[in-house]
């Protein structure tokens, strides 16, 4: 739209232009270089031949005859030349002499000017409105929109939570009879990928009203006023509706906790939030208007917004439980073409899997049952699906991986395997595998986790055994001097548990119960004491899994062996393995 009106800008640019040039054009050509006395002009008036004479202040006159012809001469300045030349029948102008080339060309000179001057007026009206109108928020309620509850597997308590939200919706009267407001507001809040934003349009399906969905970044402007603008223009659309749902996805963009910094709270992002507390304050309760919002950090918004009145309504969306999982795995597989697909190992395969991550799962594996030509979707293709969401797309080309590294990353999974099955043996190890990856991985052990809602200390120490379990491999059989950069990975991952156990989680010596982030809000700095806490605690832990290690030897050899052998080997492999040794098979 913007290239089709600068387009007809150019239209007024280029006539004026080409007038301009035409105008010098025909002056330059158009010039009376004919001469003759004052005498002949005399004799001329005597006989009649003149038909008009251009008389200004200029010392000569322009005189044209009755033929056409046009010449120039003296301008005699009496009192009564004028009164003379009118006696005898000759017509006298004031003005110069001008042709109509030249009268057309600075007509379209000025009408050029004036046109393009309208249109840089009404560009320049135009762009202050779409800086500082709110009507340029483009939003439109979407009327059908084709999401109930039987579209969310999974989150029962979070739609147990809605549920009087949604018959509030389709009878508000009802609720006012017994004296009822419902929730202005509702928060949604959980890790990413739980549902939120599907939940909120299954409310608005099973109440069948319209549903507006914006993000809190689209009332995110450098313009002071646009913000607020936008949250009134929506309100007004919602409301002009009758009964609506709006959704505002990401509000933390908005609804951040204000400060008294610089600005004195009158920046953009303030008005917006104000104008937002103040359109929520002003609902009618029975106007059937619900506001859902949803966020990540819940505890990143400020006060105001959650109060009574405003959001009054939190609903955490969590992660599926193994149930939920395999409701969620049999809802999107509803409509693919399946073949003994296990949905209870895969439930149990998938922990800490949000919705749209299981819901990715069963779209890759559509897609690599898709490039192998496959009648139906079956449990290899789940296998490999699950393995590139993990860990990446194995390489194709191994050929320049060196016996030697082969070795290396070998002993190093191996560690992983043996620690995780003699820790944690809860956990399963599905998959030990030396292939290396396209996310960098030289290798990788894949373990499926115990649901839990709360791990231990004991467990968390278990963990970080099982991370040093690769980097233990490699000293005890290489020695400490040939240890790789392989490790990099498990010892950040360690570093962060050990670091949150004794500084967050309360399970130190040297804080005790305190929390490190809220004694660095208070100005404590002093962490020496803590840094060697946590040197020691991952020392001893480290010495521990040698000693496993070392105990297990053979087993480590074994396992190593039979990765060289076969590249990838399961749970089964390891097992076999473990008993084998145990009963003294050599």
């Amino acid at each position: 739209m913007n290239k089709i009106k600068n387009k007809y800008i150019l239209i007024p640019a280029i006539t004026a232009v080409l007038s301009l040039v035409f105008l010098i054009f025909v002056s330059s050509t158009f010039k009376i270089s004919k001469d003759k006395q004052y005498t002949a002009f005399l004799k001329d008036v005597s006989t009649r031949s003149i038909s008009t004479v251009y008389v200004t202040t200029s010392p000569k006159v322009q005189v044209k005859l009755n033929d056409g012809t046009i010449y120039t001469t003296d301008n005699p300045r009496t009192n009564n030349f004028k009164e003379n030349l009118l006696k005898d029948g000759i017509n006298v102008s004031e003005q110069t002499l001008t042709s109509p080339s030249e009268i057309a060309s600075i007509s379209g000179f000025v009408i050029s000017l004036i046109v393009l001057g309208i249109m840089a007026f009404k560009s320049t009206k135009r762009k202050s409105k779409g800086m500082f109108s709110a009507t340029n928020l483009d939003v439109t309620a979407v009327e059908d929109i084709g999401y109930n509850f039987a579209n969310v597997a999974g989150n029962e308590e979070a739609k147990d939570s809605v549920q009087d939200v949604v018959d509030f919706l389709k009878n508000p009267e009802k609720y006012s009879a017994y004296g009822a407001r419902m929730p202005k507001g509702v928060i949604l809040y959980g890790d990413p990928g739980t549902g939120k934003t599907l939940l909120a349009k299954a409310v608005a399906g099973e109440a069948n009203v319209p549903f507006y969905a914006v993000s809190g970044s689209d009332f995110v402007q450098i313009y002071v006023g646009v913000g607020a603008g936008r949250i009134r223009s929506l309100f007004k659309k919602a409301r002009g509706q009758g009964r609506a749902v709006i959704f505002i996805d990401e509000i933390d963009a908005i609804g951040k906790k204000r400060n008294n910094g610089p600005g004195g709270g009158s920046d953009e992002k303030d008005q917006t939030l104000n104008a937002l507390l103040t359109e929520m304050s002003g609902f009618n309760e029975t106007e059937g208007i619900i506001v859902i919002a949803a966020t990540n950090r819940l505890d990143m918004l400020d006060e105001a917004l959650l109060r009574p009145g405003r959001f009054d309504r939190h609903i955490e969306v969590t992660l599926p439980d193994v149930s939920a999982r395999e409701k969620i795995l049999k809802l999107h597989f509803k409509n693919k073409p399946i073949k003994d697909i296990d949905y209870a190992e895969w439930a149990h395969k998938t922990t800490s899997f949000s919705g749209a991550k299981l819901e990715n799962l069963t779209n890759e594996a559509a897609i690599i049952a898709c490039k192998d030509n496959a009648v139906f979707i079956s449990n290899e293709h789940m296998d490999k699906a699950y393995s590139i969401m993990l860990a990446g797309y194995e390489k194709v080309d191994r050929d320049y991986i060196k016996d030697q590294d082969r070795n290396i990353t070998a002993f190093h999974e191996a560690g992983h395997a043996l620690i995780s099955l003699k820790m944690l043996p809860k956990d399963k190890v599905s998959k030990v595998t030396i292939i290396p990856t396209t996310k960098g991985a030289g290798g990788y052990t894949l373990s499926i986790p115990e649901d839990s809602l709360y791990q231990n200390k004991d467990h968390l120490k278990k963990k970080i055994m099982v991370l040093l379990g690769g980097r233990a491999a490699e000293e005890i059989t290489f020695g400490l001097d040939h240890v790789t950069t392989g490790a990099y990975s498990d010892l950040q991952r360690s570093t962060e548990l050990i670091a949150n156990m004794v500084t967050e989680y309360g399970m130190g010596e040297s804080l005790g119960l305190l929390s490190m982030a809220k004694l660095k809000e208070s100005g404590f700095t002093n962490q020496e004491t803590v840094f060697l806490e946590c040197k020691n605690l991952i020392s001893d832990l480290y010495e521990e899994v040698k000693s496993i290690l070392l105990d297990e030897k053979d087993s480590l050899d074994a396992v190593t062996a039979l990765l060289i052998e076969k590249e990838t080997i399961c749970h089964e492999d390891l097992i076999n393995i473990i008993e084998d040794k145990n009963n003294g098979v050599a």
